[in-house]
């Protein structure tokens, strides 16, 4: 039997099985074997012609067209510290939605014929509530586009991922989450304060100094026994950190403590403040950082290696205060 014979056998046998009798004219299969210039290609043109095929496919799908959506980490901010999956997943979206810790660097590898929108949320300086940027990923996935929503660090870190993943969960939308080097990571490498020692930090907790209430302070009691025996990382922190440093006081963690505050990590523009608990404010005061920060609470910031950063960054290396 040819490949066209059997072909037309089985597709008749379906189209009968599953259409009303008389509703459609199918070529019978010794005219089949008569014609030697009859393709599969053929037939098929001929069926969709009678039966409207390839018009109630094309309608379905522009009904039931939905997009999906990347949630994708853009690491601390050297655009060399993304992943290869990110990279790719920017040059082939249709829009990116960034916030306002992705660098200039990294949104200078996205493609012009991809479009770009800020959604950014600084302290006290929200471009979009959470609440609309779910309503907006979830629109442009529905649209049809592929969307890739481009977070700082790592989208498993402080990020508010979860309330966007449960919007496209309940919008039934496909999404997948890609990892991006965090922070506190890119940090530690790129001044050379590691996060554990086994001398003097066995362990290593990550905290927020920033709650959905904004009036709400980290639990200070807790926070003073952890720093005595680990490293804590305070990510969002430069605003609080006078507080900070006095709570840990007040419960006994003492004055000469060591803190590290990197601001701009991992860029050209990263400067690092060294002290302790009782002088750290001041140092920073004087330096006039901005932000965006992270601190290092422990005795690692002891530990610290002055790193070449002239291997790490392809110009000017950062600036040590």
């Amino acid at each position: 039997m040819s490949l066209v014979t059997s072909f037309s056998s089985s597709f008749s046998r379906h189209l009968r099985r599953n259409t009303q009798a008389g509703s459609i004219t199918l070529p019978a299969e010794s005219d089949l074997r008569e014609s030697s210039t009859l393709s599969i290609g053929a037939i098929v043109k001929q069926l969709r012609r009678q039966i409207g095929w390839g018009k109630s496919v094309q309608r379905r799908h522009g009904e039931s067209r939905c997009g999906s959506v990347f949630i994708v980490g853009a690491g601390p901010g050297d655009a060399e510290l993304l992943t290869v999956k990110a990279l790719r997943l920017l040059q082939q979206a249709d829009v990116v939605l960034f916030d306002a810790l992705v660098s200039q660097e990294i949104l200078s590898l996205i493609p012009g014929k991809v479009e770009k929108e800020y959604v950014g949320k600084r302290c006290k300086k929200h471009s979009f509530t959470q609440s609309a940027i779910c309503q907006r990923v979830v629109a442009l996935a529905n649209a049809g586009k592929t969307v890739v929503r481009l977070k700082g660090g790592d989208p498993a870190l402080f990020a508010r991922t979860c309330e966007e993943t449960a919007a496209l969960q309940a919008a039934n939308i496909p999404f997948a989450i890609v990892p991006g080097i965090t922070a506190a990571s890119g940090v530690s490498a790129y001044t050379g304060i590691p996060l554990t020692d086994r001398r003097c930090a066995q362990s290593v907790s990550f905290m927020t100094a920033h709650f959905q209430d904004a009036s709400q302070w980290p639990e200070m009691a807790a926070m003073a026994r952890n720093v005595l025996k680990q490293t804590v990382v305070v990510y969002m922190g430069l605003s609080r950190l006078q507080g900070l440093c006095e709570g840990l006081a007040n419960h006994k963690v003492p004055d000469h403590w060591p803190v590290a505050v990197i601001e701009n990590g991992t860029t050209h523009e990263q400067r690092v403040v060294t002290g302790s608990l009782s002088d750290i404010s001041d140092r920073v005061a004087q330096a006039k950082l901005t932000g965006p920060t992270l601190l290092i609470f422990g005795k690692v910031v002891e530990s610290r290696q002055l790193v070449n950063t002239l291997l790490l960054q392809s110009t000017e290396h950062a600036t040590t205060i």
